[in-house]
């Protein structure tokens, strides 16, 4: 058991997401922010210089003077680095992921490109830590491995549902209003977003179909729509479910007020799940509350109707549903395998 920092890399450390992972990473009490890499044109360049900072927030001192540094997997070696968080895009990811796995990297992924692999875990560890066992199918500790976190949209529903599969869960209907981060940086052009929704965003919908059966091990069917809103942080969900069992609202609100599972991680909240029955709760401008910030789910507007139960659910997008999540992930790996 050791309790020295890890180091740790950034890889894509200037995009929206990126930019969580350094945040977030400036002052982690077990991980050490050793290595950061962006595009080509930016090696070199001091990180204050170089990023388009969009975060609701000042940046930390300490990131301002980091240099990004080239995607280098000797140079990262040399660096010290184990631990490597992915901030790239689907398609560089695909290529890039398994290289670093093999290279002996523990690869903790926003990215969707290994997602389905079926030895690759999707990990939120409130709901399936259990899943990282499946590291060892990937080799470790012989070798590296990756490990993905959910669709942004999928983990805000999961973390409002695993406390509620005792239940049965038999069908899940979902709406997104997802804001315009989740679209990376630049992202959507202002002329399409600006007083405006877009009732489709390519892929999501069938994330969401699948991601959330393969995290809680459920199989209800599941219908789902996702829509983009102008709102920069922060995915609102609605849902309605029917259950195998008779479902009571205080049964539900009992259900999230218990969830306090894996609260041993820096990253995870004491309570994962807020609930308010104030009747305009949640809003996406509440996405950076909590502690820490941005990591819980707030849910809201509980309703029984003809058997089913329906409420609204609060994601922050780019922290919980990406690089926070990816941290915390970490963490679960870092406890589960005794590394400290």
């Amino acid at each position: 058991m050791e309790n020295r920092k890890f180091k740790v890399a950034v890889i894509g450390a200037t995009g929206a997401v990126g930019q969580v992972f350094m945040w977030m990473l400036s002052d982690h009490p077990w991980f050490e922010l050793s290595y950061v890499t962006a595009s080509a044109a930016r090696v070199g360049q001091k990180y204050a210089a170089t990023v388009h900072w969009v975060m609701p927030f000042e940046m930390p001192e300490v990131l301002r003077d980091m240099e990004v540094r080239e995607f280098n997997f000797e140079a990262m070696k040399k660096e010290g680095v184990q631990i490597v968080f992915s901030a790239l895009p689907a398609a560089v990811a695909r290529e890039a992921e398994p290289q670093m796995r093999a290279n002996g990297f523990y690869v903790f992924s926003n990215a969707a490109a290994m997602r389905y692999d079926k030895d690759v875990p999707i990990l939120i560890p409130e709901t399936n830590s259990e899943q990282l066992e499946l590291i060892r199918n990937q080799g470790y500790p012989q070798t590296g491995f990756c490990v993905t976190n959910a669709n942004c949209v999928t983990t805000g529903l999961a973390m409002a549902l695993a406390p509620l599969r005792k239940f049965g869960i038999k069908t899940i209907t979902i709406n997104s209003y997802q804001s315009v981060s989740g679209a990376g940086y630049p992202g959507l052009s202002s002329f399409d977003i600006t007083d405006n929704c877009i009732p489709y965003i390519g892929g999501e919908e069938e994330k969401i179909e699948k991601e959330i059966k393969k995290i809680l091990s459920i199989d209800p069917d599941v219908y789902a729509y996702t829509v983009r809103v102008p709102v920069m942080f922060g995915h609102l969900e609605t849902v309605w479910l029917d259950f195998e069992k008779d479902v009571e609202i205080d049964d539900v609100i009992s259900a999230w007020e218990n969830f306090k599972e894996a609260n041993d991680l820096p990253s995870t909240p004491a309570q994962p799940v807020v609930y308010s029955s104030e009747p305009t709760f949640p809003q996406p401008k509440y996405a950076f509350w909590g502690t820490p910030k941005g990591m819980v789910v707030y849910t809201g507007r509980l309703k029984k109707k003809n058997g089913k139960i329906g409420f609204v659910l609060l994601v922050n997008n780019i922290v919980k549903g990406a690089a926070g999540g990816s941290i915390q992930n970490a963490e679960a790996f870092v406890t589960r395998f005794g590394l400290r």
